[in-house]
């Protein structure tokens, strides 16, 4: 089940939170996100899921930014959220969309219990100008059945600006004795 939005409405200072809230801004069944004016560009050229990649933060004009096909941009929600009791998920807006834009990729699934600022995963297909505060993204709150476990990572948890992958910290390390066969050539069995 998916809150109205008269129920988010309802549920603000209670389940939900949203910093600043604007009334104008909420739609029958979602409320839409607006774009911060930062971004944030990685600089490697192959990026490695083990350990924290270089990237470039670039400042939104309010003359706009042009983003460019075929590279990812990290952004943030100008909103931070509080969400208890329900399942956070964000999800791109058809009208931006339909310029070719593409909002969280993959990561618009929240967690309840989570508490910050949404990190957008920007797309182009073709070379498309924004501006800070563009209403970007919607957020819409799924009802849970069954016992409640809140979002604990501290990874995300809590964050005040754009945050990168920080799967690295996921990630072990092989073992010294993997490490050692890999670098002989032994075939590893399973």
């Amino acid at each position: 089940m998916i809150l109205t939005g008269e129920e988010i409405k309802s549920q603000l200072g209670k389940s939900i939170l949203i910093e600043p809230f604007d009334e104008k801004q909420l739609n029958p069944n979602s409320y839409n996100l607006k774009l911060h004016d930062e971004l944030i560009v990685y600089e490697e050229i192959v990026l490695d899921v083990r350990r924290r990649n270089r990237y470039r933060r670039h400042i939104i004009p309010p003359e706009g930014f042009v983003l460019q096909p075929h590279k990812l941009y990290l952004g943030r929600t100008v909103e931070r959220t509080e969400t208890h009791n329900y399942v956070p998920m964000l999800e791109g807006r058809s009208s931006i969309a339909r310029l070719g834009l593409f909002v969280n990729a993959s990561g618009g699934f929240g967690n309840v219990g989570f508490c910050g600022y949404w990190t957008l995963e920007l797309v182009a297909v073709h070379p498309i100008r924004i501006y800070p505060g563009l209403p970007i993204c919607q957020i819409l709150y799924h009802a849970l059945q069954g016992t409640v476990s809140e979002y604990r990572s501290d990874k995300y948890q809590n964050n005040q600006d754009i945050q990168p992958s920080l799967l690295f910290k996921e990630l072990q390390q092989p073992s010294r004795d993997l490490q050692m066969r890999l670098s002989f050539g032994q075939e590893l069995s399973e």
